[in-house]
């Protein structure tokens, strides 16, 4: 859904959540919006889905971009030669393919399956030549322990050269918390955080599913919770943002993460650092995909 002009007029009144739109059938937007539309300082999102044979094209003059392949196959061009890329039937099938695209090359990709895409793109100078990112090299990880475990899946980190962005998956196991203990990252103050704006993409197992996100600022002047669904985006430019998952319901974010230092440094609220003291066991739950849940096929 491209949503209106007068978008950072609502975003101003709390209105933290956008939603998708449902599609008819194979093929579509599902979300869009440029950073000017949410008052934004960095990102541009969109998400979409293309049909078997569908073509899509793409490109973004002075600006980096990186495409998540949510699920399907497609081949993809961006001036590196056809290549197959996609192998997973949805999030929770196993890990990514992403590309990451200089500013104002072009793309090319023709869907082989439905094909389901996350983009985001930043203004950038052109530093670093395009590439594409394999499962092979996003790193897995699982993070806290009990019920805050989660698992965190490194698509573009900041090991990988980028001017600004970087891109996150996080698995959270029904009745999990994650993005916990709360942090934020809205001052610059580096080495210890760094003013950053994110975009959290959720995609669930389940379409009654749901996951409640706490949105509040360090004196609670402003203390929120919101309701994401499958396809809905929250986007935080300031504040802690914590996030549990609705019980019985397992939850995928992507995160897109964009600032002026290129790097994950944040402050965690001190009322709650004390909880991973108690930490024990990792949810034995976890991982929820491996990479070796791929079919690897041309």
């Amino acid at each position: 859904m491209q949503f209106p002009g007068n978008l950072g007029a609502l975003m101003e009144k709390n209105q933290h959540v956008l939603h998708s739109r449902s599609l008819s059938g194979d093929s579509g937007e599902l979300c869009s919006f440029c950073r000017q539309s949410v008052g934004g300082d960095w990102m541009s999102f969109s998400a979409r889905r293309l049909s078997p044979g569908e073509v899509w094209e793409t490109q973004h003059p002075g600006e980096e971009t990186v495409h998540v392949v949510l699920l399907g196959k497609c081949l993809a061009d961006w001036g590196a030669g056809r290549q197959t890329i996609g192998e997973r039937k949805s999030v929770f099938d196993g890990l990514p393919y992403a590309l990451y695209l200089a500013p104002g090359d072009r793309v090319r990709y023709q869907a082989t399956t439905v094909c389901e895409f996350a983009e985001c793109h930043v203004p950038a100078e052109g530093k670093f030549p395009s590439r594409l990112v394999t499962p092979k090299e996003a790193s897995t990880s699982l993070r806290g322990g009990g019920n805050a475990s989660r698992q965190i899946v490194d698509v573009i980190p900041p090991a990988i050269p980028a001017e600004h962005l970087i891109a996150v998956e996080v698995y959270t196991p029904g009745g999990n918390w994650s993005s916990y203990p709360p942090h934020k990252h809205d001052v610059h103050n580096p080495p210890n955080e760094a003013d950053l704006d994110e975009i959290y993409y959720y995609r669930t197992n389940h379409p009654s599913a749901f996951a409640h996100q706490r949105l509040y600022s360090p004196d609670e002047s402003r203390d929120l919770v919101v309701t994401a669904r499958d396809g809905d985006v929250v986007l935080i430019r300031d504040g802690y943002h914590p996030v549990v998952a609705g019980p019985g319901y397992d939850v995928y974010y992507l995160n897109f993460i964009a600032g002026s230092w290129r790097t994950l440094a944040n402050t965690e609220d001190p009322r709650h650092k004390w909880i991973r003291n108690s930490w024990k066991e990792i949810d034995p739950r976890l991982p929820l995909v491996r990479a070796e849940q791929a079919v690897h096929s041309e």
